[in-house]
């Protein structure tokens, strides 16, 4: 049987704390939720790998090394309340839900709103919602969020996104540039948005925020 505790040791020691995410709390984060529960079953020996992994309908579970950097930069905290567009599976809240004190999770199809929400309670955790809505939007009935943590890449972020935000909030997303994203933080005070990337990586689009190629000629 394969040690899925060994491979979860193994992803801490050679895929995020070698990235310098040095964070105690995220890196029992990461220990505590099971990967491989949040993956179908044709994926499960991917996993724990250096990759990111292809859920279907246009979702993916984010790499280790990238997703444990976002939230290193997200500098979440115990009292936090956290928005999570584009959860996917799951994965990812059950994370965040391990460092902040709630969570509320977008997706933009009941089927998909369903999945995840089982998933999380096989999971026991207890202080995160996933909701239906349009990721343009945001969830303005459930804010202001203290931080926004986005699941994909964009070709440009929302000012929805941001007026979510509350004062000293953060939302952390990577931003297409070419042919890679930049993982950026905008971070709000006192009703001014200020910004600065993180690091570079190659995110997978979030559906519906696809960079449109233009040829020239």
């Amino acid at each position: 049987m394969f040690d899925f505790d060994a491979a979860r040791e193994t992803m801490l020691d050679c895929q995020i704390r070698t990235n310098d995410v040095t964070d105690h709390d995220i890196q029992a984060a990461f220990k505590a939720v099971p990967r491989e529960c949040f993956v179908p079953k044709s994926k499960v020996a991917l996993a724990y790998s250096d990759v990111h992994i292809d859920l279907g309908d246009g979702r993916f579970m984010l790499r280790p090394r990238d997703f444990a950097k976002m939230l290193d930069a997200a500098d979440i905290g115990g009292t936090d309340v956290v928005l999570n567009i584009g959860c996917g599976r799951g994965y990812s809240v059950a994370v965040l839900s391990q460092l902040a004190e709630t969570v509320v999770a977008l997706e933009q199809t009941g089927e998909v709103v369903t999945r995840a929400t089982e998933l999380l309670d096989r999971c026991g955790t207890n202080n995160a919602a996933v909701v239906r809505g349009d990721f343009r939007a945001g969830a303005p009935e459930h804010g202001p969020f203290d931080v926004i943590f986005v699941g994909g890449s964009v070709a440009s972020v929302p000012q929805t996104w941001q007026d979510q935000l509350a004062n000293n909030g953060r939302l952390i997303v990577a931003v297409n540039d070419g042919p890679v994203s930049r993982v950026k933080v905008y971070k709000k005070s006192n009703d001014k948005i200020g910004e600065r990337t993180v690091f570079d990586a190659n995110i997978p689009d979030l559906p519906g925020f696809e960079h449109k190629h233009v040829f020239a000629l």
